[in-house]
């Protein structure tokens, strides 16, 4: 029998808890709401509305667009040229592509703001954890906090897998990811080399989300199938792989 992995769950969140999570009030939520940079909400008993992870990633697909300078037109142009049923590691995979465009933005911040950006509050067991992933660290009473990998870092808390587990997967993305880059930056050297250093310039930053995009998806899709081997091969022997 073939499992499929899936990331589909059955929305759980009230709007309260969805704001929470997303680090915003629940009016902003409701705003995005009636602008249609969101997707109604599953309405339970009582008439009370459940929302998912499909809503969290859009949302933190949004606060990227407008770290990036867009305004709410903007945004509400690029999300409808989005298919409307994008799960959501599709939608996070969008807002990696967009957050490669900005460069490394690493600031000083109060707990309190990191709590804030975070949506949560952080015990002192969190921020060790986050400290250990490289995404925050301590500096006078402050922490540094590099704001690309803060709502990734805060993700992974709720992961059931050991810190150990965690760093060497880091590790072995950043081997592997500092390879791939290499090597098409090699070949993107080769194919520009006699063109003018303008022209070098303005292809790079086209080329840059593309990239990115390319090399997620195919990162995606090749983790969806190692899944699905994995699965498949527990399903015949009865869960003892």
């Amino acid at each position: 029998m073939t499992t499929e992995p899936t990331d589909v769950a059955e929305p759980t969140l009230t709007i309260d808890e969805l704001a929470a999570r997303a680090g915003v009030t629940v009016r902003t939520v409701r705003f995005y709401s009636t602008k249609g940079l969101l997707p109604p909400p599953v309405i339970g008993p009582r008439r009370v509305g459940h929302y998912g992870q499909e809503h969290l990633a859009r949302l933190a697909l949004i606060e990227e667009l407008q770290t990036q300078g867009m305004t709410l037109a903007a945004i509400e142009r690029y999300l409808r040229q989005l298919p409307p049923d994008l799960s959501a590691h599709d939608l996070a995979i969008h807002r990696a592509v967009v957050a490669s465009w900005a460069p490394d933005s690493v600031e000083t911040v109060t707990r309190e703001e990191l709590q804030r950006r975070a949506g949560r509050t952080l015990g002192d067991q969190d921020v060790e954890r986050l400290v250990a992933m490289n995404v925050v660290a301590h500096e006078d009473g402050a922490f540094r906090v590099d704001s690309g990998l803060l709502r990734l870092g805060v993700e992974l808390l709720d992961v059931p897998l050991s810190q150990e587990t965690i760093m060497a997967a880091r590790t072995a993305l950043i081997e592997h990811s500092r390879a791939a880059a290499h090597e098409l930056s090699r070949l993107l050297r080769e194919a520009v080399a006699e063109r003018a250093a303008e022209d070098v310039k303005s292809l790079s930053a086209h080329m840059h989300p593309l990239v990115v995009q390319a090399l997620l998806t195919t990162f995606q899709r090749s983790l969806r199938e190692e899944l699905r081997e994995w699965l498949d091969g527990m399903s015949e022997t009865g869960g003892s792989a």
